[in-house]
């Protein structure tokens, strides 16, 4: 049988495509003439398509249509938002943000005006008791009651909106006020852009009594005065009965002055909550600015932060130290954890048994101090001990360890933890948006590269330039920067790599740290209050010192005169020669060990050391005493400062905790 469209012969009997050109094959024989049916079995039913090609495509189709993926089924499911919610309330005459009184509000993307009300008053009211009761209106950062979209006759939905305006969620902000100050100021406010007030008046002379109510002065009346004046009325009437000699001028009242400038200066809300400036838009173009405060510290942007978390709410972790990271993914990715718990942790002794007692503090620094002492030398990071970069990794992607990693330094710093210390500065600048970049050769460890990079700096012509960059054109192509490169170029042809190498090539695992790392509002607070947590999380050359131990531990004293304050005041003089001796390395442990062992931490947190850190004394052991949950370390009363030395050491060293970080 032969194909009546091409002509190939036919291996099979009755098919029904041609194997060459894939057209359906009619029922013909060899020449057109029909082939009687010689077998019993019913004809097939015609089928559906006249090619091959047209079934494989709609199959194609049905295959992309049902299989969703691994990103679809995500954004399929209900995702939660986080919004700023503040407060206005009448100043100057009109509605104005109150400082300090912002607070985020997690939500839903699709909720609407009325809704987002309730919760906006609800939220504000739990976390400022000194809310007024009363009837609330949601108004937009100008003024106006949310009803509508702006510029639309949509009814207000968050996800519509937050799409109109062009922002992220965490950088929305919309504001509740009393029903009753909305009504007393209308629907003005100072946010708007209308022309001020401006008092015009001719300059008395020196003989002349300033008279206020002076019939030269003319009041150019605004839209928010009490009416609009003709052009005759605004047009200042000069009195010429003055001398000819003397020049005339209009000066301007330095009230109404500070009242125009007032007027357009940006709201700019210097507070510590997480929101931004309401006029960002308006601050290039304008010369007087309100300064923003610059002197928060740490310490208090986090503890702002740790005000999310519920102490009456705990999330489980059972930790081995041997083994502290195996433990920590499991507590992490447990269904019943919440960033917002507090945490509790309990420790496996050697033999496998639990810790006797509660996790009021200490086992939480402790674990916290592992866990951030562990990340750093994960397979996610490359680059210098000091000088850390994301680098893909196909296991770590497919475990979503990127995510784990940003959620476990966010928990770590706000839960009174350490910080990393150890990530690039270029990678920081990269998260917050700043364009600064330094990179040199030495921050790549792949040796390969490394050489092929150092031979570009150090070709001493153009001509052994490219035949390097030649040499190596995969390299550079893969990188985007394959191209013809002066020599005066070669710096920046190799900072352009880079770049590449260490930010633009792992976008995709440094948008998930990201993602880890905005949990419990870190990474926003990252980007607004920059200048302040960015050394939180680079290296830090300072170390500590005996000074700040000494400084740090306040002890507790017996009154003045007693005979135990004699032992006290020679115990604490053992104490000092100690940590000097550990800061010039005399001593077995360090100073990062003796704080460990007396706080759980071996660096100080930023966001610091709570309660405050005591000495105390005992007399019936010979080796110190540790509560890392209250932060005393117990020193035993010795006769000789070589025993002292010798009992801290062996005491310490000893401890369930030491060696493990």
């Amino acid at each position: 049988m032969y194909c009546p469209n091409c002509g190939k012969e036919l291996v099979e009997l009755s098919p029904n495509f041609c194997s060459s050109c894939g057209k359906r094959i009619q029922d013909v024989g060899v020449g057109g003439t029909p082939q009687p049916s010689t077998s019993a079995i019913p004809p097939c039913p015609t089928p559906a398509f006249s090619t091959f090609r047209e079934y494989q495509q709609k199959k194609n189709e049905e295959r992309q249509k049902y299989s969703l993926g691994r990103k679809r089924l995500k954004h399929n499911g209900k995702i939660k938002v986080r919004i700023n919610v503040g407060l206005m309330v009448i100043q100057k005459g009109g509605l104005r943000p109150l400082r300090g009184k912002t607070v985020s509000l997690t939500t839903d993307p699709d909720i609407s005006s009325t809704t987002l009300l309730s919760q906006a008053v609800k939220k504000m009211k739990d976390f400022n008791k000194d809310v007024k009761d009363g009837p609330f209106l949601l108004l937009y950062p100008d003024g106006t009651e949310v009803i509508n979209i702006p510029g639309t006759q949509r009814p207000f939905i968050l996800g519509a909106y937050k799409a109109e305006v062009g922002k992220p969620y965490q950088r929305i902000t919309v504001f509740i006020c009393l029903k009753r100050d909305f009504e007393e100021v209308g629907n003005l406010s100072d946010l708007s852009d209308s022309d001020p007030e401006i008092v015009f008046k001719k300059k008395p002379r020196p003989w002349e009594p300033l008279d206020e109510s002076s019939p030269l002065q003319q009041v150019a009346e605004t839209e928010n005065g009490v009416g609009d004046l003709d052009e005759e009325q605004q047009v200042l009437d000069l009195d010429n009965r003055n001398d000819p000699g003397t020049s005339e001028c209009l000066t301007v009242q330095s009230s109404c002055y500070r009242n125009y400038t007032n007027l357009f200066e940006p709201i700019v809300i210097d507070s510590e909550d997480d929101v931004e400036d309401l006029t960002q838009d308006k601050e290039k173009d304008l010369s007087t600015e309100e300064p923003v405060e610059t002197n928060v510290q740490a310490h208090e942007i986090i503890a702002h932060l740790a005000l999310a978390i519920d102490h009456k709410k705990i999330s489980r972790f059972n930790i081995c130290r041997s083994d502290v990271w195996d433990g920590a993914v499991r507590g992490f990715q447990r269904s019943t954890y919440s960033d917002n718990n507090d945490m509790f942790i309990r420790f496996n002794d050697d033999a496998g048994c639990f810790e006797e007692g509660l996790d009021t503090g200490g086992p939480r620094r402790e674990f916290l101090t592992l866990l951030t002492s562990h990340l750093r030398n994960r397979p996610i990071f490359d680059g210098p001990s000091e000088n850390r970069y994301l680098v893909y990794n196909s296991r770590a992607a497919r475990e979503d360890e990127y995510f784990l990693a940003g959620k476990m330094i966010a928990v770590s710093i706000v839960h009174g933890g350490p910080a990393p210390h150890f990530l690039s500065k270029n990678l920081v600048n990269h998260m917050i948006g700043n364009p600064s970049f330094s990179a040199t050769v030495e921050d790549v460890k792949d040796e390969e590269i490394g050489k092929v990079l150092q031979q570009v700096l150090e070709a001493e012509s153009e001509e052994s330039l490219q035949n390097v960059i030649l040499q190596n054109s995969t390299m550079f192509q893969t990188a985007g920067c394959l191209r013809s490169v002066k020599a005066c170029e070669k710096q920046a042809f190799v900072e352009e790599y880079l770049r590449w190498y260490i930010i633009d090539r792992n976008h995709g695992a440094i948008q998930r740290f990201k993602d880890g790392l905005a949990s419990l509002g870190f990474l926003p607070a990252l980007q607004q209050h920059s200048s302040v947590l960015s050394p939180v999380l680079c290296f830090s050359a300072k170390a500590l010192t005996a000074s700040d131990l000494e400084t740090m531990f306040r002890p507790d004293l017996s009154p003045a005169g007693s005979n135990r304050r004699q032992k006290e005041s020679k115990t604490l003089g053992f104490w000092a020669d100690y940590l000097l001796d550990s800061e010039e390395k005399m001593t077995a442990v360090s100073l990062e060990d003796l704080l460990m062992f007396a706080t759980g931490l071996a660096a100080l947190p930023p966001a610091g050391i709570i309660p405050p850190p005591r000495l105390e004394f005992l007399s019936d052991s010979p080796f110190p005493v540790a509560n890392t949950c209250a932060n005393t370390l117990k020193l035993p009363f010795l006769e000789s400062y070589r025993v002292f030395k010798a009992n801290m050491d062996f005491g310490i060293q000893n401890a369930p905790g030491f060696g493990c970080y």
